[in-house]
């Protein structure tokens, strides 16, 4: 383990600046899908898992308008579910948290598909407490041939106790 060796005598001076949370981030931008409409999200933070999923989100038929740094504005009117392609498997097999695109198409639309969790190879990615909240929600979920599949029974996710 390494280890700092600080020797005082001099004065800490200068600023900060602190950016959000990654994984408050990474399940904010797929909420995103919900919306007909503009969302603008700030402070997020300059990472490569929030590039990749506003990419998706473009793919997918958002626009993606960048006002500074840590801001973005999304307009998720035009997105489709069938718009889902090659090229937006091969970015949500880069990330972790490509499951939460799931939630967010299962509720605008009443479908769903996405690649398992990819990103950092740090083991298993278990996503099985999120089918059970699914499943409860009122979704049929199947993981099959390296995809999660989901279809919301009469088209709508319904609420419910989830223990």
């Amino acid at each position: 383990m390494e280890k700092y060796v600080i020797r005082g005598g001099n004065p800490l001076r200068g600023t900060v600046d602190i950016s959000g949370a990654k994984n408050a981030a990474v399940a904010i931008i797929p909420a995103a899908i919900m919306v007909r409409g503009v969302c603008r999200l700030e402070n997020l933070p300059q990472i490569s898992d929030t590039d990749t999923l506003l990419r998706i989100l473009s793919y997918m038929g958002a626009s993606v308008r960048t006002i500074n740094r840590s801001t973005v504005e999304i307009d998720c009117t035009n997105v489709k579910l069938d718009s889902l392609s090659e090229d937006v498997w091969s970015l949500t097999r880069r990330i972790r948290a490509s499951y939460y695109l799931i939630g967010a198409m299962l509720g605008r639309f009443g479908a769903a598909c996405s690649t398992m969790p990819g990103g950092c190879n740090f083991g298993l990615r278990p996503i099985d407490q999120h089918i059970k909240g699914l499943t409860a929600l009122g979704a049929d979920v199947r993981v099959e041939g390296g995809f999660i599949r989901a279809i919301a029974k009469d088209g709508r996710l319904r609420g419910t106790k989830v223990y």
